[in-house]
């Protein structure tokens, strides 16, 4: 059956049965798909769609296959968080399905997802929106999406990533290595209201630092990071923005883990972020009342080991983000 945001999203490919639904104590049960139109005034607190997008990744990606892999994921996890003591389920959520991909046409699949962002940020002005990806390109269209819907808004980024993402886009295209630029180039995102925290080792080149120190973007490394330690970093970024913007988009790289932690992304890297500090980072922005949106982007279920520790940690933080909201 095709929901009321078609053709802007297509419905989730299978919905999870049986359980108790009227007091879910599994995520499969908790989250249901978009059935209809809601009234005025009666918004769910968290919308979440899928963005299986990965064509235009700079490294071989199966990025695409992820929102997939993350709701099949769902009956491994209860709604209840022994470590905040909550429980998800006092909060409604929708999966509102799909954002419709062109086999081959990575401009028509960009517009597809700006016209979805748009439409949902409209529809669902008092939700949280949550995107999963899919690679990082799909995180200017997801912004861009939600500016055209709050065109006099003032956007802050906070990002955690191994990577700058604002390679030249004469040169990459509009790919998962230049959404940051992308947004400042296109004056949706002044470079000072972006905060990078994760940055580590040898995976950046210098041009990139010096265009970042041109635009003044925010950014820390994560040997720095760690010296400060995880939180007070993440509070501090939080803090400026708060001053700065209306509001706040979250966008989680998965990348930014250690390989050890996260073994399938397409560019893993040693020395990155342990599993507890993510988890720490992206509770805490949960927490600030001007985080509107998010989005997990560059997991790669393909290249997942066996068990399929990168797709649980993917779902992982997710849930964690949530429990932040639900602490608001």
């Amino acid at each position: 059956m095709k929901s009321f945001l078609y053709p802007h999203l297509i419905p989730p490919s299978f919905v999870w049965n049986g359980g108790y639904p009227d007091h879910p104590q599994r995520v499969n049960e908790w989250i249901k798909p978009i059935q209809e139109k809601p009234e005025e005034g009666t918004y769910p607190d968290i919308v979440m769609l899928g963005v299986p997008l990965s064509r235009s990744s700079i490294s071989a990606s199966g990025a695409s296959e992820f929102p997939e892999y993350f709701r099949r994921a769902w009956k491994g996890f209860a709604t209840y968080n022994i470590d905040h003591d909550v429980d998800l389920n006092t909060m409604k959520i929708v999966d509102a399905g799909d954002v419709p991909m062109h086999v081959t046409d990575i401009s028509a699949c960009h517009q597809n997802i700006r016209e979805a962002s748009l439409k949902v940020h409209q529809e669902f002005s008092q939700s949280m929106i949550c995107s999963i990806g899919g690679d990082h390109s799909i995180t200017a269209m997801l912004v861009k999406g939600m500016h055209d819907a709050n065109p006099t808004e003032k956007i802050g980024i906070l990002q955690f990533d191994t990577h700058f993402d604002l390679r030249d886009l004469t040169d990459n295209g509009p790919s998962n290595g230049t959404p940051m630029r992308n947004l400042i180039e296109s004056n949706v995102v002044e470079g000072a209201n972006m905060y990078n925290i994760g940055l580590h080792g040898f995976f950046n080149n210098k041009d990139l630092k010096v265009y970042a120190d041109e635009k003044g973007v925010n950014y820390y490394t994560l040997r720095e990071t760690r010296r400060k330690g995880i939180v007070e970093t993440v509070a501090q970024c939080l803090e400026e923005l708060e001053s700065k913007v209306d509001r706040i988009y979250v966008t989680v790289d998965m990348d930014v883990l250690d390989i050890a932690y996260a073994p399938g992304v397409p560019a893993s890297t040693p020395g990155g972020m342990t599993s507890g500090e993510l988890l720490e980072a992206v509770w805490l922005a949960g927490r600030h009342p001007k985080v509107k949106a998010m989005d997990i982007v560059c997991l790669d279920p393909l290249r997942d080991l066996a068990a399929q520790p990168t797709v649980k940690m993917g779902t992982h933080v997710f849930l964690t983000f949530l429990t932040g909201l639900a602490k608001r």
